[in-house]
């Protein structure tokens, strides 16, 4: 029996495409958490020395920041998995319209990939034969049958890193002592986007010295804005 999209497929556990992009979310959420909360930190710890003031105003951004990220993960994970399953829904609608030219797609698929075209009409009409569906849903979309990305997991993910990340430079600023707490929530920062950018640059394949540059000019520069923000309060 061929498989719809309105039949729920269940899994033990998560694909490789999801759990990277839960780790994504993770380390943009936790990145985030750390240049909001210092940014607010600055400023407002430049205005005052009321160290309860100051901790208010941090871990509100905290909690701001982490339930923002979690929000937009949600939604937008939730827009592509809605997206994927309207061209599901799309290709299997063509299957039963115009079969011959759908099959003309995935035989044309393995040609290109250099099949000579009597095996790749045997592939095709193989295929077509016992899964259609699941193949031109990989062919034309990359996309495996009912494995959606999971909205939930990237929210809660983002939720819990952006909270995380926030507390490095909130305990800093709030929990050094007042005479060198400036410097320790600019070594706070610095060493955690730092180790943002590296996770971030692994993730993605990309080059670990650049990121991790990139983020810490990113940090000093936000920490030096939001400082000068604070003089004019």
């Amino acid at each position: 029996m061929q498989e719809t999209p309105t039949e729920p497929k269940k899994r033990q556990k998560m694909t490789m495409a999801e759990r990277l992009n839960t780790l994504r979310a993770g380390v943009l959420g936790s990145n985030d958490g750390i240049l909001t909360v210092v940014g607010v930190l600055f400023s407002v710890a430049v205005a005052t020395t009321n160290q309860f003031t100051i901790f208010i105003a941090g871990l509100s951004d905290l909690l701001a920041c982490a339930f923002s990220m979690a929000s937009g993960e949600y939604a937008s994970v939730s827009s592509q998995k809605d997206t994927e399953k309207a061209a599901i829904a799309e290709e299997e609608a063509l299957l039963k319209s115009q079969p011959d030219q759908e099959a003309a797609i995935v035989r044309d698929y393995y040609i290109s990939r250099g099949v000579s075209k009597v095996t790749a009409q045997e592939i095709t009409d193989e295929l077509m034969a016992k899964r259609p569906l699941e193949t031109l849903a990989r062919i034309k979309y990359d996309l495996e049958l009912g494995e959606y990305m999971n909205p939930w997991n990237a929210a809660f993910s983002s939720l819990f890193a952006a909270a995380t990340g926030g507390l490095f430079p909130l305990f800093a600023m709030t929990f050094s002592p007042v005479n060198i707490q400036w410097q320790m929530t600019i070594a706070a920062v610095t060493l955690s986007v730092a180790l943002t950018g590296y996770l971030s640059a692994k993730l993605g394949d990309g080059l670990t010295k650049t990121a991790i540059i990139r983020n810490v000019i990113v940090g000093l520069i936000t920490m030096f804005i939001h400082y000068r923000v604070g003089l004019l309060l």
